[in-house]
């Protein structure tokens, strides 16, 4: 699990690096599309995770 966890970090740290070397007019698309993928990926809730009640 903890590999798992730390090539996620490392996938978001370079989607951060890639973003940053964007021109700066870019940068705000770029942010909100992550912004979008990572609270779609929040609302899904854990894998395996039994759904609420």
């Amino acid at each position: 699990m903890d590999e798992t966890r730390d090539d996620e970090a490392a996938d978001l740290l370079s989607r951060l690096e890639v973003i940053e070397a964007q021109p700066l007019a870019t940068r705000a698309d770029a942010y909100d599309a992550l912004h979008d993928a990572l609270s779609r990926r929040l609302e899904t809730g854990p894998a395996g995770a039994a759904a609420p009640r």
